[in-house]
């Protein structure tokens, strides 16, 4: 992988410390093309996609070490129950290491509709999003903004993998988007 930088000590869960490898994503980054997988559901087959494929949407990814885990699940069901608050035109993404068949399990057990994607397959996505924990695993708790062009514009990669993450910044930031985006075009008061 081409940023194999180790950040030892990068995250922790209890007294356990863990190293993260990649880089850590920055605000005006580009998305990195990695591929990922999920359960077409109509079908029943595990598609292939990248997060790159949905430009032209503000994408709010929130990254998790696995769905059966508690903080993990607990953070996505709290992204579910939020989901409405999203403007039009924005969607979230939930990343773990679980099978594509494991996350639909668990988003038909719970109710979940936003989309879970799977990076099970190889460590890709967690190098080039700096969320590789090395010594588990398992990808880094993190959450992301990434605007309709594919760059990102919020990071949240959380340290303490027991904390929840910063719902309010995150949702923010989506707003963020909407509103530099409805800026950039004026008003029709200005023509």
């Amino acid at each position: 992988m081409a940023d194999c930088i180790e950040r030892r000590h990068g995250a922790y869960r209890n007294t356990e410390c863990l190293t993260v490898v990649g880089r850590m994503l920055q605000v005006g980054d580009f998305v990195p093309d990695c591929t990922l997988e999920y359960l077409d559901l109509i079908d029943m087959v595990v598609r292939q996609t990248r997060l790159t494929d949905s430009q032209g949407m503000i994408r709010l990814l929130s990254i998790v070490n696995s769905l059966e885990r508690q903080p993990c699940h607990d953070e996505t069901l709290h992204w579910e129950k939020l989901r409405d608050k999203l403007p039009a035109g924005a969607c979230i993404f939930t990343v773990s290491m679980d099978l594509p068949y494991s996350q639909a399990r668990w988003q038909a057990m719970h109710g979940v509709i936003h989309q879970t994607l799977s990076a099970w397959r190889n460590e890709q996505f967690g190098h080039a999003f700096g969320v590789w924990l090395k010594e588990w695993r398992l990808l880094q708790r993190a959450v992301l903004v990434i605007d309709q062009e594919n760059r990102v514009v919020y990071t949240e990669y959380i340290r303490d993998q027991m904390k929840e993450p910063d719902y309010q910044a995150a949702l923010d930031a989506v707003l963020g988007v909407v509103f530099a985006k409805s800026e950039s075009f004026g008003s029709v008061k200005d023509i």
